[in-house]
């Protein structure tokens, strides 16, 4: 598993956001630091699920300025996997 982990290991930005992703949907069955960052977020690998979705488009929005919109047709990739919603935000955040 530590190989799998090294692969894959969070950055900085990426800890956070799991770290918000836990607190906010109050999920007690994974820390942040074992959620993979190239793993879906939605379906089978964290079981988080259109409700979870909004909760944390909410908690993202509170924490980085600005709002995700359910709108936007983006939002599959977005929200595809922990990576791509860190990079989403980055490119998006207001300082």
């Amino acid at each position: 598993m530590d190989t799998h982990a090294s692969a894959s290991a969070q950055t900085q930005a990426e800890h956070e956001l799991a770290q918000l992703i836990v607190e906010s949907l109050n999920i007690d069955w994974v820390k942040p630091a074992e959620i993979d960052p190239a793993a879906a977020l939605f379906g089978s690998d964290l079981g988080l699920d259109s409700i979870d979705a909004l909760e944390l488009a909410l908690a993202v929005s509170r924490r980085y300025g600005f709002q995700l919109r359910s709108d936007n047709p983006d939002n599959k990739r977005i929200f595809g996997s922990l990576r791509a919603l860190s990079e989403h935000i980055e490119r998006n955040r207001v300082a």
